[in-house]
């Protein structure tokens, strides 16, 4: 870039200092986006002076992406507060296809003659619940429902309600879980591709891949799997932290102990750990609920907080 006057920029190729025209609009790097070419030609001629500069810079812009805090994960349709966490804290159901707290699935539900029907329909959409786990698959799966389509490929991984296991059509349904919005399915494709199951072998940069998929779009054990990575294989500390970090806001316990843990050890500061305790704090606050308080005293199967931190 070269500016000409205050209000008035002029974008010159890199290369061979062409200025850019109307008709002849230059291209930006794809990777660092500071530099713009003429053609293809251009930029492979200037490669070897920007090679350098261009990876630093794309992996600057790179982190910045991977490190910003995700938006919290969204509110029950029912009760507009924000859904918690642990698995134990909300339902999905597939008649409608939404994500209900632990709170309004315990709360009562009257018929119109003032009858409970709890456990007999819905609490959103009012319908009976399924017979069978397979029965409003299809229909989901037609709306392009991203958790049916997450849970479809859970049962082939694990060839269960009558499916074939087959780990390639389960990583198949979880890319595809993942690219219409739901990031779980990125952590199940990186640990397929950490650990190496069925057909899948181990390969380090998918699994660190689609663990940073996973973590940029708000998951939150994808996110504190790649802290581990971080620590454990990398040794990076400053790293692991800034993703516990990030996974403590979004109510990830496991996270919260690994920092107390690299507190304990030196590698993590007192004001570190502080500041996770009382993110932690600020995360159960909002998603506390009386209505949650009573199904999590009624039944452990409801319960929307880690035993022993609440």
């Amino acid at each position: 870039m070269s500016t000409v006057d205050e209000d008035y920029e002029v974008s010159i190729c890199a290369n061979c200092g062409k200025v850019e025209e109307e008709s002849n609009k230059l291209k930006a790097c794809t990777a660092c986006k500071m530099v713009k070419y003429c053609n293809r030609e251009c930029q492979i001629a200037h490669r070897p002076q920007h090679k350098k500069e261009c990876k630093r810079r794309a992996a600057e812009l790179h982190d910045e992406e991977l490190f910003k805090q995700p938006p919290p994960r969204e509110d029950c349709p029912i009760c507009f507060i924000r859904l918690p966490l642990v698995t134990t804290g909300y339902r999905y159901r597939s008649c409608c296809g939404k994500v209900i707290c632990s709170g309004c699935c315990y709360a009562p539900i009257y018929d119109d003659q003032g009858n409970i029907v709890a456990g007999k329909k819905c609490p959103f959409c009012r319908m009976p619940p399924p017979k069978s786990e397979k029965e409003n698959i299809n229909k989901r799966l037609e709306a392009g429902d991203p958790l049916a389509i997450y849970n479809l490929g859970n049962w082939y991984r694990g060839g269960m309600h009558g499916f074939p296991q087959d780990m390639n059509k389960a990583m198949e349904l979880w890319q595809r879980a993942g690219e219409l919005g739901y990031p779980v399915a990125y952590c199940n494709i990186g640990y397929a591709y950490k650990m190496g199951q069925g057909s899948i072998e181990v390969d380090e940069r998918k699994a660190r891949h689609y663990y940073e998929l996973g973590a940029i779009k708000g998951d939150m054990l994808t996110r504190h799997n790649l802290g581990c990575m971080e620590r454990d294989d990398e040794g990076n500390m400053d790293r692991a932290v800034k993703h516990y970090m990030i996974a403590v806001k979004g109510g990830h316990t496991e996270s919260l102990h690994k920092i107390k843990e690299m507190y304990s050890n030196g590698n993590a500061t007192k004001e570190e750990y502080t500041k996770a305790l009382r993110a932690y704090q600020t995360y159960l606050a909002e998603i506390k609920s009386v209505q949650r308080d009573e199904a999590a005293a009624f039944d452990d199967q409801y319960r929307y907080y880690e035993s022993g931190l609440y």
